[in-house]
């Protein structure tokens, strides 16, 4: 499923809006497995297209591989099957990156979200593992240098073996240049470009807002500038306080334990 140099990437895994799905913690810090579930399955009955599992909004970095597997099979098994269920698998090695490649892949995700390594100057030989260890299921790398500096050049891109890209450095002109030269699927993940995502013909979005505000999430990718604006404020008043402030709103509204294990 890796795009090979000069060839064309298959459909997209999804179009549309996708979650970066909170992690459900018990009020003692364990996982609910089955409460994450069910989080996803109303979020998808509220026009989600996708769910991440154990990505950065899911305090990835605080979960056992084991969890990790436990989550993606549950929230696997609650969605329906047009429903595209992502495994996050970035790490600070590439030795890592594909051992929770091979755990979130045999727990049932249909693709591989990667968080570009830490402090590399090349990420092509990271990625060309990963690829490897995700012995052709789809895989997408992920832009985001607030959680790993310095994340992906542009111009390193189009030589990675990936199928698709998510990026969450909120960077307009940068989106604009990814367009131009990445050719693989194109997800952004910042609120505050959603509309504009839809607009220039992204795949989609995949958001952490989408947890407590999917339907404005849908909205704004459909081009509904209003939708966009309330997204922005949304997401601004949870990210104050993260992930305590985004997990605050989604236990207001779904009636999840508030509890973080990061933060």
């Amino acid at each position: 499923m890796q795009v090979e140099n000069g060839a064309s990437p298959p459909p997209a895994i999804f179009s549309g809006i996708g979650v970066a799905l909170v992690t459900v913690f018990d009020a003692g810090g364990d996982v609910d497995a089955a409460a994450t579930a069910d989080l996803a399955r109303q979020l998808v009955e509220l026009g989600v297209r996708s769910v991440l599992v154990a990505g950065t909004t899911g305090e990835a970095a605080a979960l056992e591989p084991a969890e990790r597997a436990r989550l993606v099979a549950a929230v696997k098994e609650a969605l329906p099957a047009d429903v595209a269920v992502l495994g996050g698998a970035g790490a600070a090695s590439a030795r890592q990156a594909c051992e929770l490649t091979r755990t979130v892949l045999g727990a049932g995700a249909d693709g591989v979200l990667a968080l570009s390594p830490p402090q590399s100057s090349d990420p092509r030989p990271y990625y060309e593992m990963v690829a490897k260890a995700a012995s052709g299921s789809p895989l997408l790398a992920y832009h985001y240098p607030a959680a790993s500096s310095p994340g992906l050049q542009v111009s390193a891109l189009a030589a990675l073996p990936v199928v698709g890209l998510k990026d969450s450095s909120g960077d307009l002109a940068r989106l604009y240049e990814e367009l131009e030269v990445f050719g693989g699927w194109l997800f952004t993940g910042s609120a505050n470009l959603v509309l504009v995502a839809g607009v220039l013909g992204c795949a989609g979005a995949i958001l952490a807002i989408a947890n407590s505000h999917p339907e404005l999430a849908v909205k704004a990718f459909s081009g509904e500038a209003e939708a966009q604006r309330q997204l922005v404020v949304a997401a601004t008043r949870t990210t104050r306080r993260w992930p305590q402030g985004l997990k605050d709103e989604v236990a207001a509204r779904f009636g999840i334990s508030p509890t973080c294990r990061m933060g």
